[in-house]
């Protein structure tokens, strides 16, 4: 049953889907199709954060597009509900993570949130949007991360990304070692993350490394649980635990 919208509460009214990969991980069924249109449960993807999105209150998705661009901006275009859509076009050159957020720069509020498209989530006592813009604190943050522990990342096998101090600040896993979150694919961003960045294609993690450096990566816990759904073989699992809810 969808939440009662409560955009009065949210930090931004806007969103950032990153959909612009190849999705090499989930092959052969990224070979004619955008791996944002990929159907777990007889839904695409993207339509979960987009239908997240929606119960929250977040007014407008800014979504940027490189393979098979044509494909996801029809379905954008052809979407009756959830936030308005526009599209920051990369099909020149594929810019990665943070590129993409530096090339729509000008299309995106301060803050704004991020979310990779292929995340599927369900909230626990309240909203993810809400939980991360309660905690969100300009003075203080450059980015602010929602992270899942490991319990309640389902189809999850890696040895965690992030670590968290008693005030929230992040650090990252060392080398051998195991962190206690997963990165959810969901964020609050500053731009001040995106000053001085480099320019063409990289990585957000050269962003949160700086940040990390400064004293100005933060994360939250999520309350509810997380769908890794990276590759063909997670499909099942994931349609199989959605049916229980």
């Amino acid at each position: 049953m969808s939440q009662p919208k409560t955009s009065s509460a949210l930090a931004s009214d806007t969103a950032m889907i990153l959909a612009a990969g190849i999705g090499k991980r989930m092959r052969p069924l990224t070979a004619t199709t955008p791996k944002p249109l990929v159907r777990v449960a007889g839904k695409p993807l993207i339509d979960y954060a987009l239908d997240q999105l929606d119960v929250a209150g977040v007014a407008r998705a800014v979504v940027n597009v490189h393979y098979l661009a044509d494909a996801l901006e029809g379905h954008l275009q052809a979407r009756r509900r959830g936030p308005a859509s526009t599209v920051s076009d990369e099909r020149g050159l594929l810019l990665e993570t943070g590129g993409g957020m530096v090339k729509a720069r000008d299309l995106l509020p301060d803050p704004f949130f991020a979310i990779n498209s292929d995340n599927i989530w369900l909230d626990g006592p309240r909203n993810a949007f809400i939980e991360l813009s309660d905690a969100w604190d300009a003075a203080r943050m450059d980015a602010l991360l929602l992270l899942v522990p490991h319990a309640r990342a389902l189809n999850y096998r890696g040895k965690g990304d992030f670590h968290l101090d008693p005030l929230g600040r992040v650090s990252r896993r060392r080398s051998g070692r195991v962190a206690p979150f997963i990165y959810s694919g969901i964020q609050l961003v500053s731009h001040r993350l995106l000053r001085d960045a480099p320019e063409g294609a990289f990585s957000t993690n050269v962003l949160w490394n700086r940040a990390i450096e400064e004293g100005r990566l933060y994360g939250i816990s999520h309350t509810g649980v997380w769908f890794e759904v990276g590759e063909p073989g997670a499909i099942a699992p994931t349609e199989e635990w959605l049916a229980r809810v």
